[in-house]
């Protein structure tokens, strides 16, 4: 297992956002589009919250992002060593497996991956009037997924930030 996960998104601009993953051993920078995976923050939000309810199922669940023209796939399964997360790369959309690539993996326990992502989570909510989220992401923040995710890391007894 490598270090704890640490998970970063910084505020929107103009439909993109900085996202970045590092554990110590590796780490992973890109940007990400609103558009055509709408729902992509609503999505990873509601994955992390069957992470801590134990509702995620042993295929384990995938959420698809993109930045145009490259595709990610965010992965998480269960093992026997913790959640395996995986950030896989595909150059275009036509998300041939063959043409992806591994940019980023990590193991660990689902309430340290959910920790790291709700810390970040935590601050786009807190700065999302400030930033003007809806506006510059071009949709509103996931506030129902947001507050879904909350409930089962106080639930699972885990703390934010």
């Amino acid at each position: 297992m490598s270090g704890l996960l640490e998970v970063s998104f910084n505020s929107p601009q103009c439909g993109w956002m900085s996202v970045g993953f590092k554990d110590g051993k590796s780490e992973f920078h890109t940007t990400t589009a609103h558009a055509p995976h709408a729902n992509a923050l609503g999505e990873l939000l509601e994955i992390l919250t069957s992470l801590l309810d134990g509702s995620i199922g042993q295929a384990g669940r995938l959420m698809q992002w993109n930045r145009d023209p490259e595709e990610y796939d965010l992965r998480f399964v269960p093992t026997d060593k913790g959640i395996l997360f995986e950030v896989y790369e595909y150059p275009d959309e036509d998300r041939e497996a063959n043409d992806r690539e591994l940019v980023f993996s990590h193991t660990g326990k689902a309430e340290d991956i959910c920790g790291a992502f709700a810390e970040t989570f935590s601050r786009l909510y807190e700065d999302r009037n400030t930033d003007d989220f809806e506006f510059n992401w071009h949709q509103p923040f996931p506030t129902a997924a947001y507050e879904r995710f909350t409930a089962a890391l106080k639930n699972s007894g885990s703390v934010i930030g």
